[in-house]
């Protein structure tokens, strides 16, 4: 199987990139609609050619022919996340469908979707699924959770894996030591403040005490969600999922702050030159929304052993 070039659709920050390159795959054309993001990728890929465009109006024929198609569709039409006051039936579940009609013109040998593990759940996902399987493709769901692949974060993804083969792939991928939030949390930088600052909610009080109660003077905290929302979290552990909104403090005796981007950064096991914007909330966005490279790169050196 022919194995050397992909090309990433809904490419972001760049992470499905950034772990192709260090499983030894060259990724040739990287697309997004956001032109930060867009501008992000080229910053850290300048030998991938890059496209700012809407998916859905993409003639696939002018896009390079490659070997593996990567493609994290949005999301934030199925992640339950989102909350059940907010719409789940727009746009965004739509993208998904610009990877079937990419895939129809080049047809590709593999093809590596990324997606919430609720993008099973869709509606239309069985009509998706079977799109794909009309174009000639086997489709094996895997759901992995990146710290078991060395990122110091607990973050489940799916990754349908669909290749021109008789029987879907059922990837073993070996799990590697979970890394702690510790490893990329830095005490002496960033901008603290008091904990008992004047105006400071009621509620982060509440979530401090109780997470001193457990874990001390030093741990990390959502700000919102159930779980370690209401307790904190030990540095110990891997941090939980970040999202592409400011979501995780530190707490550090009688002061807290929330992540640097730098941190987010090394909490999703992007390398420690990798360049982003300078805009805190785009930075953010853009690692949230991000695939973790180490996953990418574990995921594509395991379908080359087994397809």
């Amino acid at each position: 199987m022919s194995w050397g070039t992909a090309i990433d659709l809904f490419a972001g920050a760049g992470g499905f990139t950034a772990g192709a390159a260090q499983a030894g795959v060259r990724v040739l054309w990287a697309a997004n609609h956001w032109q930060a993001a867009v501008q992000s990728h080229a910053d850290n890929h300048p030998d991938t050619e890059h496209s700012c465009q809407d998916l859905h109006q993409a003639d696939w024929s002018r896009v390079p022919a490659h070997d593996i198609l990567l493609a994290s569709p949005a999301c934030q039409g199925h992640s339950r996340a989102r909350g059940a006051d907010r719409p789940h039936h727009d746009a965004t579940r739509s993208t998904a469908w610009a990877v079937v009609s990419c895939a129809e013109i080049h047809k590709p040998p593999v093809v590596v979707v990324e997606n919430v593990v609720d993008f099973l759940r869709w509606q239309l996902y069985p009509i998706w699924r079977q799109a794909m399987e009309a174009l000639g493709y086997s489709v094996a769901p895997h759901i992995i959770d990146a710290a078991d692949h060395g990122v110091p974060q607990h973050r489940r993804r799916v990754f349908l894996v669909c290749t021109r083969t008789r029987s879907p792939l059922a990837l073993n991928m070996e799990r590697r030591t979970h890394v702690s939030a510790a490893s990329f949390i830095r005490f002496n930088d960033g901008n603290w403040s008091a904990i008992h600052k004047p105006g400071r909610a009621d509620a982060t009080k509440a979530r401090i005490r109780s997470g001193r109660e457990r874990f001390g003077d030093r741990f990390v905290m959502p700000y919102y969600s159930n779980g370690s929302g209401r307790t904190g979290r030990a540095l110990t552990r891997p941090i939980g999922t970040l999202t592409t909104n400011d979501r995780w403090g530190v707490v550090d005796g009688d002061r807290t702050r929330m992540l640097m981007a730098s941190e987010s950064r090394d909490a999703m096991g992007f390398p420690p030159t990798y360049q982003l914007p300078d805009n805190h909330k785009q930075a953010t966005k853009m690692l949230g929304n991000a695939v973790c490279p180490p996953v990418a790169c574990d995921l594509l050196a395991e379908i080359r052993k087994a397809a």
